[in-house]
């Protein structure tokens, strides 16, 4: 059966020493996040995600959700309970405001301990991320009577939160959907229409389920300004703010799926069911962005959790398994065989997963802060560089992260070989659970197109034309030392190689839009590989500091400078292979007729 463990001291490292944490003490809520206060967090919110969570990983799996006949769903044996510690832990209001029964702590925090619970049972987190993600919107979007009728609820997690997008006839052209609102004398909607592939869209783990819906008020606009977004609760809350009248929302069935079987991903069938609008009319898609935004960043974090929890079971595997001799002799002459961490394509492996964890760690807890800067700080300057940064690296977070996280798992199932492909491992569920979040919060290839479409012509380039300024002055800052020296010339190599790619783009997509498409994907990676370059350098200059200020420390930074030599040599040079194929253009990829594929 697989194990985890939460990665709390890579996170404290990371934040004490690498993203500058306490260097945003005087923003809202970090005041209360002294170091020994985030150390209790995260040791704390690590242990309730292994030892509460993650037993409930594989029996979840098996025993999947399952619809009565009166369309309500039971969640896995164990998954009440432990969603009843879990919210009564304050996990699901950590970054939430006091005002409304929160804890009012750095986002950064919550995106750490997402991480952990995540990697210990991908599907269970779903339900309590989803809620984060309603908040969120509501918080920006709902007027003062809604955010203090919902969100003390939702904070609490005594109630749940949903987004419903996707319709049976379109999934990323919201435009083309067909949920409609009638007016009511009221001021209320009648909503009517059916949404498909709602995560958590009908489950036992909460007294209410909060449904955010998009619809198109009749007599809207077509296309996506036409589009507004209600509120549809599951039950109509009363005077009182409690559950009352049964809505006529419904789990049409569920899913049949590849993974996460553990979480309840609904048909759901509105009947005239009773919205509450959010926001402006036909302003809709403007309010479900802020839960999209949040959501890719979660699943930019599904793809890192799966990898890590995958690669700590490939290691602990890699060093028990018996098979072989090494290349260049026994290293354990008293058994019949050496492990196979001898070996050094499994080795590879090893350290392709584990080079991606820590960069991708340290990229997802920088864009978190970015996120606690534009929400939080009153210096408008610092929220429009933390705003432009974020917007920027959304895609490349979700893209990147979500592919590799998910080829990781693979690699971690090759380490056990046959065992892998079993399900007494637990390696093949890993595989099929991160398979979703390339798909989910918007394809991969949307992210792709997003980038290259609209982030990177934003304000003129402003925000991508920063970041190479960003990375530029980390190389800079290395060049001159001589253990960083190397690392630093490998990484200038990839930001030329990336201000080649941007320089084409420009050169060659508005006068032929396909070439855009065509180089999308590899452009989403060439950057994904620079960006975690950066951040290994970094890392990098933070070992050294630490090893000099602490001698105790000798031994894990060393293996930490190791990691940065290997992902410099061995992963960093793919940017030359990416370049070389967006730059080829799109004409062979669309000579080819649709009839002769």
């Amino acid at each position: 059966m697989p194990t985890y463990r939460a990665p709390v001291e890579q996170v404290q490292f990371l934040l004490n020493h690498v993203v500058g944490f306490q260097a945003h003490a005087q923003l809202p809520g970090f005041a209360d996040a002294t170091p020994d206060v985030v150390e209790a967090i995260l040791s704390e919110g690590g242990r309730i995600c292994e030892e509460v969570l993650q037993p409930l990983n594989v029996s979840g799996d098996r025993e999947g959700c399952k619809r009565q006949a009166d369309g309500s769903v039971i969640t896995p044996k164990g998954f009440r309970e432990a969603y009843k510690a879990y919210a009564e832990g304050g996990w699901i209001g950590l970054a939430a405001p006091a005002e409304y029964g929160g804890q009012g702590l750095p986002y950064t925090l919550a995106a750490a301990i997402n991480e952990f619970a995540t990697s210990a049972n991908m599907a269970f987190s779903l339900y309590p991320g989803l809620t984060r993600g309603a908040q969120a919107a509501l918080l920006v979007h709902a007027n003062d009577e809604q955010k203090n009728l919902y969100m003390p609820k939702l904070v609490s997690g005594e109630w749940s939160g949903t987004m419903n997008l996707t319709e049976p006839h379109c999934g990323t052209d919201l435009g083309l959907i067909k949920t409609r609102a009638k007016r009511n004398a009221d001021g209320t909607f009648s909503i009517t229409g059916q949404k498909i592939f709602i995560s958590a869209g009908e489950h036992d783990l909460t007294t209410n389920i909060i449904h955010l819906v998009l619809a198109r008020i009749e007599g809207a606009p077509a296309g996506t300004k036409g589009i507004s977004m209600f509120i549809v609760p599951k039950f109509l809350p009363d005077a009182q703010g409690n559950p009352g009248a049964r809505n006529a929302v419904s789990c049409g069935s569920i899913e049949h799926k590849m993974g996460i079987h553990g979480n309840s991903t609904c048909v759901m069938n509105y009947d005239g069911a009773t919205g509450f609008l959010i926001g402006e009319e036909n302003r809709g898609l403007n309010a479900m962005f802020v839960m999209m935004n949040e959501a890719r960043l979660g699943v930019a974090v599904q793809g890192l959790s799966m990898s890590e929890v995958a690669y700590q079971n490939a290691v602990s595997y890699a060093r028990d398994r018996i098979q072989g001799r090494a290349l260049s002799g026994a290293k354990d002459k008293d058994k019949a065989a050496d492990p196979i961490i001898v070996h050094p394509d499994v080795r590879r492996m090893l350290l392709e997963m584990r080079a991606f964890n820590e960069a991708a760690r340290g990229l997802i807890l920088e864009a978190a802060l970015q996120a606690d800067v534009v929400a939080r700080s009153s210096d408008e300057k610092a929220r429009e560089e933390a705003e432009d940064m974020l917007g920027l690296l959304t895609p490349v977070l979700k893209g990147v992260l979500t592919d590799v996280g998910f080829d990781n798992t693979v690699k971690a199932q090759q380490v056990f070989g046959g065992h892998g492909y079993v399900g007494e491992w637990g390696m093949e569920q890993f595989v099929r659970d991160a398979r979703i979040a390339m798909i989910y919060e918007g394809a991969n290839g949307i992210q792709a197109l997003d980038l290259v479409g609209r982030k990177l012509p934003k304000d003129n380039g402003r925000a991508v034309m920063a970041y190479f300024k960003k990375v530029g002055e980390t190389v800079q800052r290395a060049e001159n030392d001589a253990t960083l020296a190397p690392l630093a010339k490998s990484l200038k190599t990839g930001l030329d190689h990336l201000q080649k790619a941007t320089m084409w783009l420009m050169q060659n997509a508005l006068a032929k839009p396909d070439n855009a498409g065509a180089a999308s994907t590899d452009y989403m990676h060439l950057f994904g590989l620079v960006a975690m370059g950066q951040m290994w350098l970094v890392m990098a200059q933070a070992a050294l500091r630490c090893k000099a200020d602490d001698p105790s420390t000798a031994a894990e930074m060393d293996a930490k400078l190791i990691v940065a030599r290997f992902y410099m040599e061995r992963i960093m040079p793919e940017t030359g292979a990416r370049l070389a194929r967006l730059s080829a253009g799109a004409e062979a990829l669309m000579a080819l007729p649709a009839e002769a594929f």
